[in-house]
């Protein structure tokens, strides 16, 4: 997201309408919240401090009501991410299969630890408690898709295909 000002934040026309069928669909305004704090990290590709304030205007929300649910929720961003945002699980089943070994090749592979982001914002590493996929652990998320049973291999293969421009998810076999 570029700097804006207050009164430049707005949901484009999509948003908009999305937003306004959402309302409807709710019986309440405080019930939209989860729902257009998505279409708002959609939009500006996370949630600065002026797009949280607009959320809440809209839902006739307090600002720090709005923010703490952003808190609460690890999936919301408040910070502009990598082109690749690696959400590493590290809960006891995937620690338990390797994940602290993957962490160590990864920090080695992209040359940043967690909570950073790469200088060319190419990759930033996020680790996570759960990601629900304890059967298939250990298991990585990016961009919005899961990475599971994953090996070393795996992971160089997939982290290659970023760096080449192409397609990750032809290299999760």
């Amino acid at each position: 997201m570029e700097q804006t000002t207050n009164s430049e934040i707005a949901f484009d026309a999509k948003n908009e309408e999305k937003f306004q069928n959402l309302l409807g669909k709710y019986p309440t305004k405080q019930a939209v919240v989860l729902p257009a704090l998505w279409l708002a990290m959609d939009q500006w590709g996370y949630l600065a401090p002026e797009v949280m304030d607009y959320v809440a205007r809209r839902l006739d929300q307090s600002p720090v009501s709005v923010f703490a649910v952003v808190e609460f929720y690890t999936m919301f961003k408040t910070e502009r991410t990598g082109k690749h945002h690696i959400q590493l699980c590290r809960n006891m089943t995937c620690t338990m299969l390797g994940c602290e070994d993957l962490e160590a090749l990864m920090t080695q592979l992209i040359g940043i630890g967690p909570g950073e982001k790469t200088d060319d914002e190419l990759f930033s590493l996020e680790l996570v408690e759960c990601l629900g996929s304890c059967g298939t652990a250990p298991v990585m998320r990016m961009d919005d898709r899961y990475f599971e049973n994953l090996t070393e291999d795996k992971l160089k293969r997939v982290i290659q295909a970023c760096r080449d421009g192409r397609d990750p998810a032809d290299e999760d076999q």
